[in-house]
């Protein structure tokens, strides 16, 4: 039997793919698709999702193939400066597009020992006490201890399940295409600029080789959404808003979007779970639907692996819905506001005007791009520390960096007094003794995904602890 099935190989199902291998779960991709798509439906990773690649080791590989960018203007495309004193040490934007980022972590994956299988669409699945069978296209069936879908807003998985699908239809829709230009790059940019003083979704992009991104209301909300838009008609929205088409040809791929926001009323049905998009959906306004579903699998993978390495305390698994649904429903809020403050409508535009002015003042501004890059969220683990629930910033230890000691997967004890013990989960624990300037706590315990479980420095309280979330000590 197959540890764990993932159905879907997007930037969500191959970091969890990723994950389950550092501790050792036999996890298999199923992808429908026979090839990685060409199509950049996201353009970068936000301050939270390059703190996850720094501490798994990844981040060199991506700093590689990206390129850093000022993070203010994020929020409903409001022009700000970027916030001070961001608590991160990665305060930008890294653009990199999505078939990079797929194309990374499914070499990530591959190295560490997941299958990838393309061209195997999942069409069927049953559970019992013991484990999932999978069936598909093909007439083939799978038999998995878990399975986790991560296969998109259509997701087939959440479907089968009868899972709700809770929120709202798309009221407006964008056309989205890569196409090449024959105005001059001055011209068009001046253009865009002009249109963009009253059009917040409209945009040009150039990508090189005189080729653009180019993005604009559609005049309604198609009734197959699936059916890409033709250039005829991105020429005309162009046109309609803009005074011309800027000569657009030879598209490399046309495609659409609304904003259609919805949110699985739970992320776990027995023995599977949802993750990414099949979750949760919601307009792309400020860049967060890769990040979120990076970050829903980093918070799911070591739990699944705990579950199959059998050492997972009782209700560790459960807490993924628990911790991670009220963060999606969070965005789907900000994305909705970004959406209403973007619309051309009088009264919404006065509430623009409000909100530019408030984010003059830094914390205003810093708050929304906090929400925005997921920097700012705190799982609620009761009364404590204001560390208590967030994810440590990378510090700088004497002798390195905290993320240098996070990539193999496993919790770490910050221990700068020197006289505690993890005794008994050093099988899943690192205890590292070491001394940080810029961290003025006794010691901490972080979770595999740098989510700060426990501050003290009393022996007795850290063993009392260490059950919740890392199970029974072997003795």
């Amino acid at each position: 039997m197959i540890d764990l099935i993932v159905a879907g190989g997007g930037p969500t199902g191959l970091m969890l793919a990723g994950e389950l291998r550092l501790h050792g779960v036999h996890a298999l991709v199923l992808e429908k698709e026979a090839e990685p798509t060409r199509i950049v439906r996201a353009l970068g990773l936000h301050a939270r999702s390059v703190e996850v690649m720094d501490q798994r080791g990844l981040l060199e590989r991506f700093l590689a193939h990206g390129q850093k960018y000022p993070v203010g203007g994020f929020f409903a495309a409001i022009p700000k400066p970027s916030p001070e004193r961001l608590d991160t040490a990665h305060a930008y934007v890294l653009g990199i597009p999505q078939p990079t980022v797929d194309r990374l972590l499914a070499e990530r994956a591959t190295e560490l020992g997941a299958e990838i299988r393309r061209g195997c669409e999942l069409v069927g699945l049953s559970q019992d006490d013991h484990g999932v069978t999978v069936e598909l296209a093909d007439g083939a069936r799978l038999r998995s201890r878990y399975l986790v879908g991560c296969d998109g807003g259509r997701s087939t998985v959440r479907k089968l399940l009868g899972v709700g699908f809770l929120g709202e239809p798309a009221r407006v829709e964008t056309l989205l295409g890569e196409v090449e230009v024959t105005a001059p790059p001055e011209t068009l940019a001046a253009v865009v600029a002009e249109v963009r003083k009253t059009h917040k979704r409209f945009g040009a992009m150039p990508l090189g080789d005189g080729v653009y991104r180019v993005v604009v209301p559609a005049e309604g909300v198609a009734e197959d959404r699936s059916a890409p838009p033709t250039l005829d008609e991105l020429k005309q929205q162009v046109r309609r808003l803009a005074g011309t088409d800027f000569g657009l040809h030879s598209p490399r791929w046309l495609s659409r979007f609304g904003d259609a926001t919805r949110l699985a009323e739970r992320y776990r049905t027995g023995r599977v779970l949802l993750a990414g998009d099949a979750a949760h959906i919601h307009p792309p306004t400020g860049g967060q639907g890769l990040n979120l579903g990076i970050q829903d699998a980093f918070n799911l993978g070591w739990k699944l692996a705990a579950e199959v390495d059998g050492w997972a305390p009782e209700g560790l698994l459960d807490s993924y819905h628990a911790k991670r649904h009220p963060v999606a429903a969070a965005v789907l809020d900000n994305t909705r506001a970004q959406m209403e403050l973007m619309s051309t409508e009088p009264g919404p535009q006065a509430v623009r005007r409000l909100v530019s002015e408030l984010m003059d003042f830094d914390e205003v501004n810093r708050y929304l791009i906090e929400k925005i890059t997921a920097i700012g969220v705190r799982y609620g683990f009761g009364e404590g520390h204001e560390l208590l629930g967030r994810r440590m910033r990378d510090v700088g230890l004497k002798r390195g960096r905290l993320y240098e000691l996070m990539h193999r997967g496993r919790g770490l004890l910050l221990d700068q007094t020197g006289r505690l013990s993890v005794a008994g989960w050093a099988d899943r624990i690192d205890h590292v003794v070491d001394v940080s300037e810029e961290l003025d706590v006794p010691a901490a315990l972080l979770r595999p995904d740098g989510h700060v479980a426990w501050i003290g420095e009393d022996q007795q309280d850290l063993l009392s602890r260490l059950p919740r979330w890392f199970g029974a000590a072997v003795s």
